[in-house]
């Protein structure tokens, strides 16, 4: 069925990736000299610069990179930040190299890849992924700068996801994991959806989160935290650790900080080598890992109300028809994921500005919201409330303001979804909405240049 009514040709276009490069390079490490291949893919230039992470895998290949940057081209399209998608690999396990193995090996990259202009603020912008973090970003942007040493206006924006002491944003971090808990709120906040059995909140909901790297840590610690969930279990490579009545994530995580695993932890019951963690009844699953980890073979025993796609394509297309026909509500990657990229453009956005969010304006808030209390006091005759007070006067850190900035997006692009659905319930689900959304606007934007 077709949902889309797109000029001859264009549908092509759109699918195929512009362009993807494949480097080989040398590093000479402990005494030999050993070679690496990595790939850079940019799929889409309506919009520039291209915008997509940079992952390190031993089992990455230029597929997986060209099919990731198709994702990134639909994702920034659907929340509508200024980007085209592009994806980059390494193929390496940076676990069988020491950090300043993986420095060098990291410049050397970034030298193959600047040479081919694949790095650069107007051009393609990478960011942290699977094995990355805002180390290498910042290993990234130094050796950018080395070799461009006349572009120190705008040079830090090259990356995104790097360490505020280079250049980052208040709560990147943070951010995917952030994203979810808005994505999850503004679905269950929509009447025109069944929410949780009729629920409205996720107040003493069960949450089982699969990956408890970056993204799954800070869902689960969101989730539990502000809302009241019980993370009911948590999910890894090498088993999964439950608890019916919630897990402390905190103590969880630096438990596996402490040990390099989640099995063992004190505060639940481990199971290991055991990959059914996923199936166990909850109201919420959310898969945060890798790719494909519910398919065919499992998707019968997904116990889960709602499934809440943390990772990029978590669910493959057997699994998903599988889900949906049992009754299953899926809120998309291409949505809930987009976290990252927002905060990626807030921080590009800022790089470029070279101000900090909330620096121009942020006193004249205290101000305005001092003389707001101060009237109030004087018209009731009472103090105003002390629990209160001080986040009422406060005008708001970067953090506030990037969190607010995010907040309103994943509210918005919700809308944008829901209101398709409502429009066309021929749609059927919410992913097939979503597609609709990003390509339409992809579409928009291809014709309004001439092609």
């Amino acid at each position: 069925m077709t949902f889309l009514d797109l000029t001859e040709g264009l549908a092509e276009r759109i699918i195929q990736c512009n362009s993807t490069y494949t480097v080989r390079f040398g590093v000479r490490l402990r005494g030999r000299m050993y070679s690496f291949i990595g790939w850079r893919s940019v799929h889409s230039e309506h919009s520039e610069p291209v915008k997509g992470g940079i992952r390190y895998a031993p089992n990455a290949d230029a597929e997986e990179v060209e099919a990731l940057a198709a994702l990134m081209t639909l994702k920034c399209s659907l929340v509508d930040v200024p980007f085209g998608g592009s994806k980059g690999a390494l193929k390496i396990d940076p676990r069988e190299w020491n950090q300043q193995e993986l420095e060098r090996i990291t410049r050397r990259f970034v030298q193959e890849l600047n040479k081919r202009n694949l790095i650069g603020p107007g051009v393609n912008v990478p960011a942290p992924d699977v094995g990355t973090s805002e180390r290498e970003m910042a290993w990234m942007v130094d050796e950018f700068r080395r070799a461009n040493p006349t572009d120190v206006v705008n040079a830090r924006a090259c990356v995104t996801g790097k360490p505020l002491s280079k250049g980052g944003i208040a709560g990147r971090t943070e951010a995917t994991g952030r994203g979810v808990q808005f994505a999850i709120q503004s679905y269950l906040r929509d009447p025109r959806t069944p929410g949780l059995n009729g629920r409205r909140d996720l107040k003493d909901a069960s949450v089982v989160v699969q990956g408890f790297g970056n993204v799954g840590y800070h869902a689960a610690k969101f989730l539990s935290e502000e809302d009241d969930a019980r993370v009911i279990a948590v999910a890894e490579r090498d088993g999964y650790v439950a608890n019916p009545k919630g897990l402390p994530i905190e103590l969880l995580k630096r438990h596996q900080v402490q040990t390099g695993s989640i099995l063992g932890f004190a505060g639940g019951t481990s199971a290991a080598g055991d990959m059914s963690g996923i199936e166990l009844a909850c109201d919420v699953l959310i898969p945060a890992a890798m790719e494909n980890a519910i398919h065919s073979e499992n998707a019968d025993r997904i116990k889960a109300h709602l499934l809440v796609e943390a990772a990029n394509g978590p669910v493959s297309f057997e699994a998903d028809k599988t889900l949906r026909s049992r009754g299953v509500t899926i809120l998309p990657d291409l949505y809930v994921n987009a976290g990252g990229v927002v905060v990626s453009y807030f921080e590009w956005v800022k790089n470029l500005t070279h101000i900090p969010f909330g620096l121009m304006e942020r006193r004249r808030r205290e101000r305005r919201n001092q003389t707001i209390a101060t009237a109030l006091e004087r018209m009731t005759g009472k103090r105003f409330p002390a629990d209160m007070r001080d986040e009422f006067l406060e005008g708001g850190a970067e953090i506030d303001l990037v969190r607010s900035g995010l907040e309103d997006v994943m509210r918005s692009t919700w809308a944008r979804i829901a209101d398709l659905m409502e429009e066309r319930p021929e749609l059927g689900d919410y992913r097939t909405a979503a597609y609709v959304a990003s390509i339409r606007q992809i579409a928009e934007a291809y014709e309004a240049i001439g092609i």
